[in-house]
């Protein structure tokens, strides 16, 4: 394969990075905002659970209240019924959670939990699926932490239940934000 030029080199850069190339600093601006966010919510763990079950009842309270408005503007829908009921389960869900944010930050671990167990299960099944190539091995090993994450919740359950989703958020703030710094730097050496 022959070697590409720097012009090559700079145009296929530019593709990958898309839109994302021409506005750098923003990138990097919300990195650095994204990574101060995750800093935080590590260092305020039980507050950032505690804010994520509140956002968690918003996002309910805004569908049920767009379900409602959206059944009674389809009149003569025969779902119309069906569409009244779900939207007064949204409401009521979001109206749970904002009265017991505890047994909602409980019920979140244990589903925390449950998908640590299931993919960590089907990677292990895909694994020895796989065990014919060498890599199956990271496979296997994946799974394995998949299943001892459900493990460790389960085992300071109900404890973990007030620190562990915003620890989880936290851990994904400061990942995207270091993707996005990366990005940003990416995108600004193109600029140079």
């Amino acid at each position: 394969m022959a070697d590409l030029s720097v012009d090559q080199i700079k145009a296929i850069r530019t593709n990958v990075l898309g839109a994302a190339a021409k506005v750098p600093g923003a990138l990097i601006g919300l990195g650095v905002l994204f990574i101060i966010l995750g800093m935080i919510g590590v260092a305020g763990q039980v507050l950032f659970s505690l804010i994520s079950v509140n956002v968690l009842g918003i996002f309910l309270f805004a569908g049920g209240v767009l379900q409602g408005a959206h059944a009674f503007k389809s009149t003569g829908w025969k779902s119309v019924s069906v569409q009244l009921v779900f939207a007064v389960l949204y409401i009521g869900a979001a109206i749970y959670v904002w009265a017991f944010p505890i047994p909602a930050l409980e019920a979140i671990t244990l589903w925390l939990a449950a998908i640590f167990f299931i993919t960590g299960f089907l990677r292990l099944v895909s694994a020895f699926q796989h065990r014919h190539f060498a890599e199956w091995f990271w496979l296997a090993l994946s799974a394995a932490i998949s299943i001892l994450m459900g493990v460790l919740i389960m085992n300071s359950f109900p404890s973990s239940s007030l620190w562990l989703p915003g620890l989880l958020i936290a851990i994904e703030l400061l990942l995207q934000g270091w993707s996005l710094l990366f990005l940003g730097f990416a995108a600004k050496s193109l600029t140079k």
